[in-house]
């Protein structure tokens, strides 16, 4: 075998410069092509009205604001923030009439027996919260996340820290993404309940009280 020969720096230059070239180092996010094609037909947009506008720049100007102001809702709808700031909605909802624990569960029984289990799982979550509040576990929040949740309480029940926080991530690609609640599903939050519902802090280990 002869092995090859050093590569000069002008061969080096044009072999770099023929594998950068592959499609495989320029791919783009979804969102990314989103927004490159918004931006390429806005600009066509405002080209063509520059050239005919009868308020001249002024109008232009105005096209311009209102085309910002389309992409900033198109990326706070579709971009890295859009989840951050979903996640920041509480677990119940504004308004919504304060229910007891007991009260939550209930519900949740109902209606995964109907076969609903997205709101069962929602319900559920929700009864955990609302049980540790009733019991002193956690200072009463309606603003409470569920990842807040999964957080706080996780740090008082360490033993649960992973399940709580499973359960916030099933709680909010229900609520907030394109998730659908299962039978499995709902029996890990109605578990985690029955776990809980069983646990009361001592310092910092959590007692069995069953």
């Amino acid at each position: 075998m002869i092995a090859a020969g050093p590569i000069g720096r002008d061969q080096g230059q044009r072999l770099a410069r023929s594998e950068l070239s592959k499609a495989m180092y320029h791919q783009q996010s979804f969102p990314a092509v989103i927004l490159h094609d918004i931006g390429s037909f806005l600009q066509k947009i405002l080209d063509s009205i520059s050239r005919a506008a009868p308020g001249g720049g002024w109008s232009v100007l105005a096209l311009i604001g209102l085309a910002v102001v389309i992409v900033v809702v198109i990326v706070a709808r579709i971009g890295p923030l859009a989840g951050s700031a979903r996640r920041s909605i509480p677990l119940v909802d504004p308004g919504a009439r304060a229910l007891s624990a007991r009260q939550l569960r209930a519900a949740a029984e109902a209606s995964a027996a109907a076969g609903d289990y997205s709101a069962a799982i929602l319900q559920r979550l929700r009864a955990v919260a609302v049980d540790c509040e009733e019991r002193g576990i956690l200072v009463p929040d309606v603003g409470r996340t569920a990842d807040e949740l999964a957080t706080q309480l996780g740090t008082r029940l360490p033993g649960q820290r992973a399940g709580l926080v499973a359960a916030a991530g099933l709680f909010d690609q229900i609520r907030y993404g394109d998730g659908v609640g299962t039978p499995a599903g709902y029996e890990q939050l109605r578990e985690l309940d029955s776990v809980v519902g069983r646990l009361v802090p001592a310092g910092r280990l959590a007692v069995d009280i069953s």
